[in-house]
């Protein structure tokens, strides 16, 4: 039988703290929800879950120590300095 073993990874604080930055700049409420890491018991094989920031009814991903800033899946990026811009696109 396989087991999986679940980490929570909670989010770097400076990220954290410049996403509120921009959602408040942008008159917005973002609902922060911590990624994991997924592993496979006895095994090397593990998997990082992004971050999920809810804004607008729109999840965007984030990894701590990242720059990027992904929109619904991993093949659409921003950069976190593009994000209020894109905010402010969206009605």
């Amino acid at each position: 039988m396989i087991k999986f073993i679940t980490q929570e990874i909670p989010f770097e604080k400076s990220l954290k703290q410049r996403l509120e930055f921009i959602c408040q700049f942008c008159k917005t409420k973002p609902i922060f929800i911590n990624g994991n890491i997924r592993k496979i018991d006895k095994t090397n094989l593990s998997y990082i879950e992004p971050h999920r920031i809810i804004i607008k009814g729109i999840t965007f991903l984030v990894f701590n120590y990242s720059t990027d800033i992904y929109i619904g899946n991993l093949t659409n990026k921003i950069q976190i300095s593009e994000l209020e811009d894109y905010l402010n696109t969206i009605k």
